[in-house]
């Protein structure tokens, strides 16, 4: 009797021993349950779903930016700047270097006056034309590169003070003596510095730019000189140097603006000594 009760305590042993490994094979390969798996959960139709509109924002915003790093844009304070000035100066005379979309809303401020874009893209001459606006090409000879042996060369050559004459016919490496001639000509009220690229040391600097905005500024009465991306050490070099410190009157995020008093008598641009460069 004691053998037989001895068989069925092992007997009983053995079979929950078995029953618990099947129960631990069976818990470990058992597939996830539908609610944990992508896949199968977007093949069922959702309690709540999302508009299709809503679905299709939400996939454009996702989508990687095809935006070139070149084509940078201003941001909401920057255009806000922008804007406030030209509408308080318009109808004026207004010259951009550079052609971006977002300029084209504050040509259409200026409608009444003359807005002239100065570009070196032929492929951003087909923007559509606005009322009182022209678009025209122009050619940038100096790289990002050379702005160091360039400054040098302003700061000892007598053709590029500020009171060296007509532009187009200076004989500073700096000027740009092709821009058609209504832009040597007329007194601009407000110049926007966006352009040429300058983004990198092969890509056309905006030495030029700089220094021929400086030189328009200062044969009229009162202009108005913007100059973005002025993170940028050519940028702030070239700004300080010409359109200076002192004529800085206010600024947002990387754009600064500049007031500049034309009819000036001294051939300096700054009054003030600048830092020296070796």
């Amino acid at each position: 009797m004691h053998s037989k009760n001895s068989i069925f305590v092992l007997f009983l042993i053995l079979s929950t021993i078995s029953f618990l490994r099947l129960f631990r094979f069976t818990s470990i390969t058992t597939p996830p349950t539908l609610s944990s798996s992508p896949i199968l959960s977007n093949s069922c139709a959702s309690t709540n779903p999302m508009p299709v509109k809503r679905l299709a924002r939400l996939s454009h915003a996702m989508k990687p930016s095809t935006r070139p790093p070149s084509e940078d844009i201003l941001s909401l304070k920057e255009h806000q700047l922008l804007q406030n000035l030209i509408t308080q100066r318009a109808p004026c005379n207004l010259l951009f270097f550079g052609l971006k979309a977002q300029f084209l809303d504050l040509a259409m401020l200026n409608a009444e006056g003359t807005t002239i874009f100065l570009e070196d893209d032929h492929e951003k001459l087909r923007t559509p034309k606005l009322k009182g606006m022209r678009v025209y090409l122009v050619k940038y000879n100096d790289k990002a590169s050379e702005a160091y042996e360039l400054l040098k060369h302003a700061r000892t050559n007598p053709a590029c003070t500020s009171q060296e004459g007509l532009l187009h016919k200076s004989h500073c490496k700096l000027a740009l003596t092709g821009l058609p001639e209504i832009v040597c000509k007329r007194k601009w009220d407000v110049v926007v510095i966006d352009g040429p690229r300058g983004d990198q040391p092969e890509a056309p600097g905006r030495m030029g730019a700089i220094y021929t905005a400086a030189m328009i500024a200062r044969s009229g009465k009162t202009t108005d000189v913007f100059v973005h991306d002025i993170d940028r050490m050519i940028e702030k070099w070239y700004s300080w140097e010409f359109l200076c410190h002192e004529n800085l009157v206010s600024s947002k995020g990387n754009l600064w603006h500049f007031r500049i008093r034309g009819n000036s008598s001294s051939a300096r641009f700054c009054p003030e000594a600048v830092p020296q460069i070796q």
